[in-house]
Formats: structure tokens, sequence, C-alpha cells
């Protein structure tokens, strides 16, 4: 809880302070935000009434002595707070519990990186905002967010991202879009290493790659026990080979990579249809590192908290008509996600640690001192 309200209270405050009219402290009308969220408040007015019905409790913290705040009051709030300030704030906040939560983990810390777009508000040239963000999938908290420039996408925003966080010896993960040389030197630069899915988008070097492994038996080959699920039998094979005579031009890419292809076999039970997946990944770690087509899967966990934020925090639902209102919301959600994250990584129990976010949402969401009493845990 003490986390939460230095958050709060670190975010600047845009108001002019010289005309004395300013009734709400700034600090206070973003935890009213981040306690309505945690209570499966959507909409301002949910956010307001929540306020109101516990304005008592609120007022025993010290907050609203003047009492909550009107549905304009709040939308200018929402669209005149420096949106970057408040995710360098959101950012500082992860990193205060990023270490403790990572210091038991074994292996690689691992980065993944990839976008998502806002779908309740659009921008004048039509499209949805996108934010993209660093997460940890040993801890589940989203380190730092990148908006991106409205005539831009995320090829920019990722380079400016990877600046915000400390990469060194960690393994930042990414999709297709993301292999592009200047994000691959940056990350050479600051001493990281990547594991990036190639596609057609690199087409010479994807197509090269893909004829060359035809005829290569790999260096390594790990096939996990066959996966029974939602009817599906699934078996994963990982091939790692060495890419040093498939990529041509190894000094546009910083060096020499691994090649690791992806094979996914799946059967569905009742119909006996069999389906084949293959891809494609490239990386700078050594062909002999354990576990390397594990990462692969680890990915895919930021797709799990982006469908989180949707089904859980129904952020697409939430419409707003200006780019840094909704960025705001964004950084908002994120950090109640992360809230969550972190209570379970602070438990003991493994039972506590495997619940969900919608059950730990119902759980806190039945009265004010529940709620007060989960964030003071963390």
């Amino acid at each position: 809880m003490s986390k939460l309200l230095e958050f709060a209270s670190s975010v600047p405050d845009f108001r002019r302070s010289n005309k004395g009219n300013i009734r709400h402290r700034l600090s206070d009308i973003i935890m009213l935000m981040i306690l309505a969220r945690a209570s499966d408040c959507v909409g301002r007015a949910d956010i307001l009434k929540f306020g109101g019905n516990n304005l008592s409790k609120l007022r025993k913290m010290g907050m609203f002595k003047n009492g909550i705040p009107s549905e304009p009051t709040l939308c200018r709030i929402e669209k005149g707070v420096d949106a970057l300030a408040m995710a360098d704030k959101m950012r500082e906040f992860a990193e205060s519990f990023r270490k403790k939560l990572h210091k038991n983990s074994d292996g690689f810390e691992i980065i993944c990186v990839d976008g998502k777009a806002m779908r309740g508000t659009v921008q004048q040239n039509g499209r949805n905002p996108d934010i993209v963000s660093a997460y940890s999938p040993a801890t589940r908290i989203i380190l730092a967010t990148e908006a991106c420039e409205e005539k831009s996408n995320e090829i920019k925003a990722v380079p400016r991202l990877l600046w915000k966080i400390d990469i060194t010896g960690k393994v930042v993960t990414a999709d297709a879009m993301s292999f592009q040389k200047p994000i691959i030197d940056l990350i050479r630069e600051r001493k990281g290493y990547f594991f990036i899915e190639l596609k057609a988008n690199q087409r010479v070097l994807c197509y090269r790659i893909e004829d060359a492994i035809k005829d290569r038996e790999p260096l390594y080959t790990h096939t996990p026990e066959p996966e029974l699920t939602h009817g599906r039998i699934e078996i994963r094979t990982y091939n790692i080979y060495d890419g040093l005579d498939m990529i041509a031009d190894t000094e546009k890419w910083g060096g020499n990579l691994t090649v690791v292809q992806y094979i996914s076999d799946t059967v569905k039970k009742s119909t006996n249809d069999r389906t084949t997946e293959r891809r494609l990944y490239l990386t700078n770690l050594p062909t002999d590192t354990p576990t390397l087509g594990a990462f692969v899967r680890t990915h895919w966990s930021i797709e799990s908290m982006h469908w989180s934020l949707d089904v859980n925090f129904q952020q697409d639902k939430i419409k707003r008509k200006y780019s840094s209102a909704a960025r705001n919301l964004d950084t908002i959600q994120r950090v109640v996600y992360s809230v969550y994250s972190i209570w379970k990584g602070l438990r003991k129990k493994l039972a506590d640690k495997r619940k969900g976010v919608a059950e730990l949402k119902r759980h806190v969401s039945t009265n004010f001192t529940t709620l007060i009493n989960f964030l003071s845990q963390n």
C-alpha cells in the first residue's frame, strides 16, 4: 500500500497552484482510480460511485477532505496528466518489486516485448493507439510501456522502450516485427540477448534459412512429453542449429546467430485431424544454452497478460476521446494488474500463488476493508 501511495504522490501535477482553487489533490484522485479499478469499476461514473460509497473510509486515510470530485474534474485529470511522466513512475513502481520477486528465480531473466492496441480509443487517422510493453514472465509484472506515435508503429517504439529498462545479461523476446537491425544492434550494444521470431518481413534471410535446414541435422533436438489440452494432443519439437553457414551477412546482424526451429504437431481427438505448425527464431545465445526452446512458449505469456487486460479489466470497453486520457488509464490498469501479480509473488502458500486475477478481483471487490487489507499485504 505504501508503494502505491508513493506512486500516486510522485506523478507531477499539471494544474496551476497559484490560484488557490485546487480542491482535490492529484494523488487522491489517482489513488481513487487505482482502488476503483482494483474493485472492478470500469467507467468514470462507476469510479465516482465507488468513491462516494466509501468517502468516509477514504477520509480516514487522509483523502478527499472536500468530497469526491465531479465527473468533469476526473475527465480533465485523465486528459491533463503527463502520460509519459505517469508511465515512467509506473516503471519505478515495478522496478521496486522486480528485484525482490526475481531473486530466487533460476536461469536467464526474460523480458517479453509486444504491442497491444487500445481499441476503445480512435485517433484522428482512424487507427487505435498502440502501447508496447516490457513484461517479466517470472514475476508477472509489467516493467515499462511506450506509446507508438500517431503516424508510427512498434518498430520505432521498441528501441525507446528498451532504453527505459536494464537488459544487461537478460533475454529480450519479441515477435517478428521486432527483428530489425536497429533493435538487434541496440540489444547487443546494451549487453543483452535476444530471442526473436523470424518471418517473411525479413524475406531473404527467412527463405534462406528455411531452405538450409531441410538438408541439415540439428545440433540439438528436444521433444517434451505430449500434451493433452482442449481435446487436442500436441507434440512439440525444438531443433537447434548453428546459423554460421545459413546466414550470409552475419556482420549485418552483429555476429553469428543460433537458429531455433519450433514444430508443433496437433491431433484433434474427436476428428483425428492433424495440423503441423512451423516457426523460426533467431538468437545470439549459444547453441548449447539449456532450455533454449522453452523461450518460445515463455514469450506467449505476454499475450496472456494482454488477454487478462481485455477480459478481467475490460480494457477494450473503456472509450476515451483523447489518446492522453487513454494512455493514463492504461497505465493505471497495468499498475493494478501488477499489484495482483506482486501479491501472488510475495505469498508462500502454493494455493495463493495459483489464484487467478479474476478470483482475486472477486475477493477484494466484496468491501472496501477487504481491498485495503489486500493491498497492505504488498
